[in-house]
C-alpha cells in the first residue's frame, strides 16, 4: 500500500470508528491521590489531566465520536470533561460523551469488568452505529496514531486486535501478556502470570496487553452478548474475554513502535505514587522522552484564563528563581527556589522557602521558610510557615503517606485542613 493511499484509507477507518474510553477506576495504588477523583482525573504534566493523553490521541487520530464511561468519584472528571472537550462540533456527528455508570443491568450492579463496563452501555454504543469500535484505558500517559492500528485490524481481516507494547519480563508480570504466531495472530493470552512467555524476537521482554481494543462492531456485541449468560464469567475483556476468543476467532496482537525512529514509543503506567512523581519529575530533564512541545501531536485540555509564572525580588538571600523546572501559568515565587520540580497552575511560594525535586499541584501555597524535598503535594495545600517536607522520615510518617522510594505525598485532610475543591 502506498503512503498517498493510505492516508486517505487510514482517515475512513477512523471516520467509521467510535472510541470508548473506560475511565471508572479508582486507581488505589495512588492512594490518597484517588481519594476524591477518579484515576483518569489526577493531574499531569503541569496543566493536564491523566484523560486527556487517550482523548487527545483520539482527535489527532481522526476520531471524533468519543464516549467515556466513568464510575468512581466522577465529578472532577465529568466537570473537566464538560469544560475543557466541549469544542467538538454534533451537527458534524462529532462529540465527546459521558456514560456514568447507571446500572443498566437488570439486578442494578455497578460495572463489574471491563467488559461489563461496555456491555452496560450498549444500547448507546449501537445508536451511533460505528463499524469499529476502539476501547481505551483513560489511566495512561502516552501519544498515539490509533490509525494505523485500524488499517493493520483492517488488513489482517481481525475480528479484534489487541494494542502491545514490549516489556521486561519482570514487569510483564502485572500485565495481560501474548503469544503470537509469525503472522501476528495471538495464539495465547495470560492475565498476569508468573511466568510471562518472552518475545519471539527479544527473549528478555514479553509482549504486554495496553488495555488498547478494536473490534468488528458486529463481533463485539454478539460477544458481550455471549459472555454476559456465563454466571463463572468475571466480564472482564483480559480475564474472560480474550482468552476465549483467541481460541477460534482471528485475534491478532498489534505492536506499538515508531517506525521512523525504530523504537517503541513513549508509554507510561502511572498507577503508583512513585510512577506518577517519576513520570512527571521526566518531564523537567533537557530532552524528555515524552515531548510535551510537539506541534504536531498536541495534547488538549481545558485551563483556565491565568496570568504568566512570575519571579519576583532578587536579593542574595531573597531570590525568586527556578533551575531545572516545569513552571505554570498563575504560579508566583516570591523570593523563593525551586529545583528540578514541577508546579502546576496557581502555585504560591512565599520568601525563603526551597521546593526540591517535587511535584506540586495546582493552588497549593507555601509560606515562608518551608523546605519541601521529593515531595508530591496534592491540590489546596496550604504548607504553614518553617515546615519541612522530606528531610525527617520518622516525623513525615506520623502525618503523611511515604512511597516505597521514599516519595512524601501530601494531601489537604493529612494536615487538617477542608478540601477547598475535589477536583
Amino acid at each position: 500500500m502506498n503512503t498517498e493511499n493510505t492516508h486517505r484509507f487510514v482517515s475512513r477507518l477512523t471516520r467509521n470508528t467510535l472510541a470508548l474510553v473506560l475511565a471508572g477506576g479508582r486507581g488505589s495504588r495512588l492512594k490518597n491521590l484517588t481519594d476524591w477523583r477518579a484515576k483518569p482525573s489526577v493531574p499531569f504534566g503541569g496543566k493536564f489531566r491523566i484523560i486527556d493523553f487517550p482523548l487527545s490521541n483520539c482527535i489527532n487520530s481522526g476520531i471524533r465520536r468519543i464516549s467515556v464511561a466513568t464510575q468512581y468519584r466522577s465529578h472532577s472528571l465529568i466537570r473537566h470533561i464538560q469544560k475543557g472537550w466541549s469544542f467538538l462540533r454534533a451537527e458534524f456527528g462529532e462529540f465527546v460523551e459521558l456514560m456514568p455508570a447507571a446500572q443498566q443491568r437488570v439486578d442494578e450492579s455497578w460495572y463489574e469488568g471491563t467488559a461489563d463496563a461496555v456491555y452496560q452501555n450498549l444500547n448507546i454504543i449501537r445508536s451511533h452505529a460505528p463499524e469499529y469500535v476502539l476501547i481505551l484505558a483513560g489511566d495512561h500517559i502516552y501519544k498515539m496514531d490509533y490509525g494505523p492500528m485500524l488499517a493493520e485490524h483492517f488488513e489482517n481481516k481481525a475480528d479484534m486486535t489487541v494494542g502491545c507494547l514490549e516489556v521486561p519480563l519482570e514487569t510483564a508480570k502485572g500485565f495481560g501478556v501474548m503469544t503470537v504466531n509469525d503472522e501476528g495472530r495471538i495464539v495465547e493470552f495470560a492475565e498476569k502470570p508468573d511466568n510471562p512467555t518472552p518475545s519471539p524476537d527479544n527473549p528478555d521482554n514479553a509482549l504486554a496487553s495496553m488495555g488498547i481494543y478494536i473490534f468488528n462492531a458486529d463481533f463485539l456485541y454478539r460477544k458481550l452478548q455471549e459472555d454476559f449468560y456465563k454466571s463463572n464469567s468475571s466480564h472482564d475483556f483480559g480475564n474472560d474475554i480474550i482468552p476465549e476468543l483467541i481460541k477460534k476467532d482471528n485475534i491478532f496482537a498489534y505492536r506499538f513502535r515508531d517506525v521512523q525512529k525504530g523504537e517503541q514509543p513513549y508509554w507510561r503506567d502511572v498507577g503508583t505514587v512513585d510512577a506518577f512523581w517519576e513520570a512527571n519529575m521526566e518531564l523537567t530533564s533537557v530532552s524528555p522522552h515524552l515531548n510535551l512541545y510537539d506541534k504536531q501531536w498536541p495534547i488538549w485540555t481545558y485551563q483556565e484564563q491565568l496570568p504568566p509564572a512570575k519571579f519576583v525580588f532578587n536579593d542574595d538571600d531573597r531570590r525568586g528563581m527556578t533551575v531545572d523546572s516545569m513552571v505554570s501559568g498563575g504560579c508566583l515565587i516570591s523570593g523563593a527556589k525551586v529545583m528540578n520540580s514541577l508546579l502546576f497552575s496557581n502555585v504560591k511560594l512565599n520568601s525563603y522557602s526551597l521546593v526540591e525535586d517535587s511535584v506540586i499541584l495546582p493552588d497549593v501555597v507555601v509560606g515562608r521558610n518551608c523546605r519541601i524535598k521529593k515531595a508530591i503535594v496534592d491540590k489546596g495545600v496550604l504548607i504553614p510557615a518553617n515546615f519541612v517536607i522530606g528531610e525527617n522520615v520518622e516525623e513525615d510518617a506520623k502525618r503523611f503517606y511515604i512511597s516505597d522510594n521514599g516519595v512524601v505525598l501530601v494531601t489537604p485532610e493529612m494536615l487538617g485542613q477542608n478540601l477547598h475543591d475535589a477536583g
